[in-house]
């Protein structure tokens, strides 16, 4: 039998509201094995110079509430005994224009040991894989395990508002975006775009980074929701 190391990623004697991201994690002692994520022609090799980058964290009972949440690749996230809360999609390049970098060169395959390490942030070893082909490539210099590092170290200094609390009352984009705002110094609501599915229900936060790293303001074509839009969250299981 396989033993399962239990990462409880969000410390029991703390406030939930402090530990933004895994509130249960399991890594198992075996990851699943990741396919080569390619580019195609819908989402082609292109080489831009770095302007920025882009922070992205998905909201996890609404992915796991979506129909992403029942496939395979979703199973350690959505169908076992963990829970998520907030979790990292990845770390994209932003170019200096609208367009970005994607698939800069041959990616890879993630190495085991760095899947298992990251998996409480990213909750899926084939959006790993992903993300390293698709965005880490671009990134001269890092290796998986340099991207990854960087990500998950971007991600695990945010702090959180109380989203149970924030999800039975009215709420707005840019109200969501001043409440995590208010956690974090340096971070204002207009360095972040919230997105939703068709229905309003929150999806994603994208958090705007400058060169080096640092919170700056969103740029226009950014996307995201407008301030003032009305805003749901699914709590899940939380």
């Amino acid at each position: 039998m396989i033993h399962r190391l239990l990462i409880v990623a969000a410390m029991l004697a703390a406030p939930v509201t402090l530990h933004a991201q895994a509130l249960q994690c399991a890594v198992p002692g075996e990851v699943p094995r990741v396919r080569p994520d390619l580019p195609s022609r819908e989402q082609p090799r292109r080489v831009v110079l770095i302007g920025s980058y882009t922070l992205a964290i998905s909201w996890s009972p609404q992915f796991c509430r979506s129909g992403a949440g029942d496939r395979p690749t979703s199973r350690f996230q959505c169908g076992e005994d963990n829970r998520f809360g907030f979790t990292l999609h990845g770390l994209w390049p932003d170019g200096v224009e609208k367009q970005w970098p994607q698939y800069c060169r041959p990616a890879q395959i993630v190495p085991a040991r760095v899947i298992r390490a990251h998996l409480c942030a990213t909750p899926s070893a084939q959006l790993q894989q992903h993300e390293w082909a698709k965005h880490g490539t671009c990134m001269a210099g890092y290796t998986p395990a340099r991207y990854f590092a960087r990500s998950t170290a971007l991600y695990r200094r945010l702090r959180f508002p109380d989203m149970d609390a924030l999800s039975r009352r009215s709420l707005t984009a840019g109200g969501l975006a001043s409440a995590i705002a208010a956690r974090n110094p340096g971070l204002a609501p207009e360095m972040m775009r919230i997105t939703a599915d068709r229905q309003g229900w929150l999806d994603e936060v994208w958090i705007c980074l400058s060169k080096d790293f640092r919170y700056r303001r969103c740029p226009v074509h950014q996307g995201g929701l407008a301030p003032n839009a009305d805003l749901r969250i699914w709590r899940g299981r939380r």
